[in-house]
């Protein structure tokens, strides 16, 4: 897993985000990387409505602080994963 060596606080607010989501629903059900893409694009919208560059912005750094999704992932595995990579914790 590989992350930007500084995440900023709008990215580690989103992961965390984004790990809550994939936990209180359908938390065993496999994780897909549409999913991936399309909460990024959701959350950092959310987190910026008024300002589509800014919004944009966060949408490409929470895309790459969060690795892409591995086929049999399940939801909640790939939230521990997130919430790992917003404490700083990472694998090479």
């Amino acid at each position: 897993m590989t992350t930007p060596l500084v995440l900023s606080d709008d990215t580690r607010t989103l992961l965390g985000r984004l790990a809550d989501t994939l936990d209180a629903k359908r938390p065993h059900a496999e994780m897909l990387e549409p999913i991936r893409l399309a909460r990024a694009l959701v959350l950092a919208e959310q987190l910026h409505p008024r300002d589509p560059e800014k919004a944009f912005d966060t949408e490409q750094d929470l895309l790459a602080a969060a690795p892409r999704v591995t086929p049999g992932t399940t939801r909640g595995e790939y939230a521990a994963k997130l919430r790992l990579i917003a404490q700083g914790v990472s694998a090479g």
